[in-house]
């Protein structure tokens, strides 16, 4: 996957992972890497259960990344608390 689709996928899942999280979106630099992030979580255990993980810029890739991300914002406010919620 080329560097075009793993920042779009990144913006966009990070978008996503930010608004159902935290009800709002962060910025675009925050939604970017959030999304990145959440798109090598998600891939990792998308593969772990035995199904691909992200394979390009369409909608099952950002869901895999937005379900990552998702889990990454999770496990950060349960570890920082509300000190890190905005």
């Amino acid at each position: 996957m080329g560097i075009l689709a793993w920042i779009g996928v990144g913006i966009i899942a990070g978008f996503i992972a930010s608004r159902v999280v935290n009800q709002k979106g962060q910025g675009l630099l925050y939604d970017l890497a959030l999304g990145v992030a959440g798109a090598l979580i998600g891939s990792y255990i998308f593969n772990v259960l035995g199904e691909p993980g992200i394979g390009g810029l369409n909608p099952y890739s950002v869901g895999v990344a937005a379900m990552g991300a998702i889990i990454l914002l999770i496990s950060y406010h349960t570890i920082v608390g509300n000190q890190g919620h905005r």
